[in-house]
């Protein structure tokens, strides 16, 4: 039993689940995200690290030449060194600072005027969009495979 219930860990069956729970949505000029994150498990585990990130899809064109660019606008990790036992849930209370990147379009856009208009007009000739998204990454120490959750949040 001990042999298959080594495999089970390493593949993460019956191991950490993970629980995002974030805001629907966050002000840009906020700043942080507050959130926590859920664990429960089916058997005993240990939970070395808990790292969350705050990460942008940004994709432009359309077709053929759409393209599509990860950023990462910000990064916490929380040190846990915990067990979880069987059965049992816990909670990890998180505060992710970001800053916003901005694209040359909509560096022109906040100018407003004739440049503003320039950098909307550009924006749509680009097909510029942003999807937001919070990550959350449980490292467990006897795991090959980290569970994980991720959440998409709307920047206003």
């Amino acid at each position: 039993m001990g042999f298959f219930q080594t495999i089970k860990n390493k593949l993460g069956i019956g191991g950490v689940k993970v629980n995002l729970q974030i805001p629907g949505q966050v002000a840009k000029d906020a700043g942080v995200v507050e959130g926590k994150v859920i664990l429960t498990s089916k058997s005993d585990q240990e939970i070395v690290e808990l790292s969350v990130e705050l990460i942008e899809e940004y994709t432009t064109g359309r077709g053929e030449d759409k393209s599509t660019q990860k950023f990462t606008l910000g990064e916490v990790k929380v040190p846990c060194g915990f067990t979880i036992k069987s059965g049992e849930t816990k909670e990890v209370a998180f505060t992710l600072p970001f800053a916003m990147l901005k694209s040359s379009n909509d560096r022109l856009k906040e100018k407003g005027g004739a440049l503003g208009a320039i950098g909307s007009i550009g924006a749509f000739a680009n097909n510029e969009k942003s999807e937001y998204f919070v990550d959350a990454d449980v490292d467990v120490k006897s795991a090959a495979l980290d569970p994980s959750d991720k959440k998409q949040i709307k920047l206003v």
